[in-house]
C-alpha cells in the first residue's frame, strides 16, 4: 500500500485542489482509502488532517474499509423507488444478510446505494462491479444475479 500511496501522492502533491483526485486514485488502486493514509495525504498536500478526513467522510463514494469481492449498488432514486426499489432493497438485505454499506459475512458482496443509474424508464436498476447495469430487477432476478457471481480472489 505504501508504495502505491507514495506514487499517487508524488503525482499530485504540488497541485492545488489535488485532494479529490488523490482520494479517487487511492480508492481505484486499493478499493478503499485506508485510515492510515489520511495523515500521509494531509502532509503531502499541506492540509490539516481534519480537512482530509472531512472530505473523505463527506462523500459517500469513498470507502474506508475494503469492499467485498463484488460491489452491488441498488438505485434508490425516486424513479426506481416508484417501481419497486424499496422492496428490492429489503429483499437484497435479507438475501445477503447485510445492510447497505456493509459486506456479507463471507466477503463476497458489498451492498451500496446509488442515486441514479440512468435506467429510470426500466427500474428498479442495479450495478454490479462498475461494469454491469441491470434493469427491471425483481427479487428472483436479483437472486439469480447474486448466485452467478464468481467468488473471485
Amino acid at each position: 500500500m505504501n508504495a502505491t500511496l507514495q506514487t499517487i501522492l508524488s503525482r499530485h502533491g504540488d497541485r492545488d485542489g489535488a485532494l479529490l483526485p488523490v482520494l479517487h486514485e487511492i480508492q481505484d488502486a486499493l478499493g478503499y482509502v485506508p485510515a492510515e493514509a489520511v495523515p500521509l495525504i494531509a502532509k503531502a498536500l499541506n492540509l490539516a488532517r481534519a480537512e482530509a478526513h472531512g472530505v473523505l467522510t463527506y462523500y459517500r463514494h469513498f470507502r474506508q474499509t475494503p469492499p467485498g469481492r463484488h460491489v452491488v449498488r441498488i438505485c434508490r432514486a425516486e424513479a426506481c423507488q416508484s417501481v419497486g426499489a424499496d422492496a428490492l432493497a429489503a429483499h437484497a438485505e435479507k438475501r445477503l444478510g447485510c445492510g447497505f454499506d456493509e459486506t456479507t459475512p463471507d466477503g463476497l458482496v458489498t451492498l451500496e446505494a446509488v442515486y441514479c443509474l440512468g435506467q429510470c424508464a426500466v427500474g428498479p436498476a442495479l450495478l454490479i462491479d462498475e461494469t454491469a447495469v441491470h434493469a427491471a430487477v425483481g427479487p428472483d432476478r436479483f437472486d439469480a444475479l447474486i448466485d452467478a457471481l464468481e467468488p473471485r480472489k
